[in-house]
């Protein structure tokens, strides 16, 4: 059965007190969040269920704001989650080329995982760093003004983060 720790059940419910008694839907994205984070880094069905449970939605409710948002994962990830931006700005600099560059590199699509779980590659919508285009969030960081080479530098920091015990 999918439950939160303790400590974790504690944490939602302090979230749900920084709202009045009925209005627990505010509290949805970051419960979300600490769901992704304690159940593996994706949201699946289940999970999703139990946390509607938690703030008395139905369950549609919170698969509606699970796949609005591209910071929650609906499908397992890599353990390095490429999320290139690809609006108007970044697509004039050539996060065009920029993405598929990394398809050709990883030998992945988008919204896929390297065969060794690694790596996975997502385009998003607006990042708020137009001036810094084309960019990308890897993790809580953003890599601006990507080429060619910043990318292979990428790939081959995230490389030796995995290998290090």
């Amino acid at each position: 059965m999918i439950t939160f720790s303790k400590d974790k059940l504690d944490q939602v419910a302090e979230i749900i007190s920084h709202y009045p008694e009925g209005k627990q839907k505010s509290a949805l994205l970051p419960v979300l969040h600490i769901a992704q984070n304690e159940f593996g880094g994706w949201l699946d069905v289940p999970v999703m269920d139990y946390v509607a449970s938690l703030l008395k939605l139905e369950p549609i409710e919170v698969y509606e704001v699970a796949s609005f948002y591209s910071m929650y994962n609906l499908k397992p990830v890599g353990k390095h989650v490429f999320e290139v931006c690809q609006t108007g700005p970044c697509m004039l600099n050539g996060s065009d080329d920029i993405i598929d560059y990394i398809k050709q590199k990883l030998n992945i699509g988008v919204g896929e995982t390297t065969t060794d779980g690694l790596f996975t590659l997502k385009t998003v919508e607006c990042l708020g760093a137009c001036g810094y285009a084309p960019m990308m969030q890897l993790g809580k960081t953003y890599r601006e003004h990507l080429t060619k080479e910043k990318v292979d530098a990428i790939v081959e920091e995230c490389t030796q983060i995995s290998l290090t015990p």
